[in-house]
């Protein structure tokens, strides 16, 4: 098999986003746009990927990583200059393909088919047929389909103005011819820049064949100027997005309004309202109900659960249990199976045992929490010294009354009882009950006086 490389052309600073943020930075369904680029070509295992960055290139080298290698293209003097600066990929065998980082709706699919076409060909041109083809450049073919040009629309003549096949200026080609003839690009135009598009012509021109591939959707081959663009392209992925897990079995209530990022899961019977957002890395199991306006971000969320406007981060939640509504789980909470975590509950960096109850209004963090254990409303984990975060133990079939603190380090021993108003900041052990509020005195007449005064 050959090796496959690509080049991702990133180096533009996007002066219509009006931003001071790197265009390819800016994000489409929570993730930059170089971001889906580059996941796409490593879902193809793709061999080299070379990003050619120019304004704010940290920026993007900071995100990527070690996902990628890096060319530097300065000054920017068009998309042929921007290609000469992969030299790392000079000596490399096989096929490289030539993407941009502000076109992110180019899907794997897609990539792999350039690929596989071009195998023993010179180059491919990932082409689109449009109604209205404007002001794009035309993709010029001889009698047997083979391409021979590509004409910008201001050089074209009225037959070429009603060839409806326009360049996207996506192209496949094999590594060593690329190398051989990029020189052979000259900046003799008014830009004085170097233009990829006369690749074509010089290719024809020493006798290589060339062929095209029509884009399936025109709206793949999308490119992002601006925000109004971010805007189309996020719809067009979510609806691709959520119609494929409705063929999966997962019920949407309203799928324009229900947001899905692309490395989401979900389980069959699952069934989400509208206004429920899942996001980056979020797995969710099988017959679940997540109800509006649910944020479940890096979770993972198991079976037979009912989520109500609630906020999950960073967290495990296991099967048949009820959140919400307004519940907030974050930084790593694991909620075990059979609870029922109620509404303004805040969990934080902590679990709870199987078949425990924490219904309203409470703050658990930094703490274990047993099974079968009742937290009433208003249960405070007093986890902050001001200095250090410290941990509270609850052990199983503990019973915690209403507006307790549990001042931290503390441990809650097995069935014991900590009475509703109590401000505990010494251990109790299994079986014992604490207490520690003062004693109530009932002031005769008094209620009448003050309500007299």
């Amino acid at each position: 098999m050959l090796m496959k490389s690509a080049i991702v052309l990133a180096a533009g600073k996007g002066t219509r986003m009006k931003s001071s943020k790197n265009k390819v930075m800016h994000e489409v369904l929570g993730k930059p746009m170089i971001g889906h680029v580059v996941s796409r070509l490593e879902k193809l295992h793709v061999d080299n990927i070379v990003v050619v960055v120019g304004h704010q290139a940290e920026e993007v080298e900071t995100y990527l990583q070690h996902r990628a290698t890096y060319a530097l293209q300065r000054p920017q003097l068009g998309t042929g200059h921007a290609v000469m600066q992969a030299q790392s990929l000079k000596d490399t065998e096989g096929q490289t393909l030539i993407l941009y980082g502000d076109c992110p709706l180019v899907q794997s699919e897609t990539m792999n088919k350039l690929y596989e076409i071009n195998e023993g060909k010179a180059l491919t041109v990932l082409t689109a047929v449009l109604e209205d083809p404007a002001q794009y450049g035309r993709i010029v073919r001889d009698e047997k389909g083979i391409i021979l040009k590509i004409v910008e629309f201001k050089d074209c003549d009225e037959n070429q103005r009603q060839i409806k096949e326009i360049n996207t200026g996506i192209y496949c080609v094999d590594n060593e011819l690329l190398f051989k003839h990029l020189g052979d690009i000259s900046d003799d135009n008014t830009q004085k820049e170097y233009y990829l598009t006369d690749l074509i012509e010089i290719f024809h021109r020493n006798g290589y064949d060339i062929q095209g591939l029509p884009v399936m959707d025109v709206n793949e081959v999308m490119g992002i100027n601006d925000r109004i663009d971010l805007v189309k392209a996020t719809v067009w992925l979510q609806n691709r997005i959520n119609t494929e897990w409705m063929r999966q079995g997962v019920t949407f209530i309203d799928p324009t309004s229900t947001y899905v990022e692309e490395d989401v899961v979900i389980g069959e019977d699952t069934i989400l309202y509208p206004n429920v957002y899942l996001q980056k890395g979020t797995i969710i199991g099988k017959s679940n109900t997540i109800l509006p306006q649910s944020f479940i971000v890096s979770s993972m969320i198991g079976d037979f659960n009912t989520i109500d406007s609630s906020r999950i981060t960073d967290s495990r939640i296991h099967d048949h249990i009820k959140i919400g509504p307004f519940a907030h789980l974050r930084n790593g909470t694991v909620v075990e199976s059979k609870n029922r975590i109620g509404n303004f509950v805040e969990f934080k960096n902590s679990r709870i045992g199987y078949d425990s109850r924490c219904a309203h209004l409470t703050y658990i963090g930094d703490a274990d929490v047993g099974s079968k254990v009742n937290l009433g409303c208003g249960v405070v984990t007093v986890n902050y010294d001001g200095k250090n975060k410290f941990k509270t133990i609850i052990k199983d079939g503990a019973f915690i009354g209403s507006n307790v603190n549990l001042i931290a380090p503390i441990t809650i021993g097995k069935d014991a009882v900590v009475a509703a108003g109590t401000t505990a900041n010494l251990d109790v052990e299994d079986g014992e009950m604490a207490i520690a509020r003062t004693r109530q005195v009932n002031k005769v007449n008094y209620g009448f006086k003050y309500k007299n005064k």
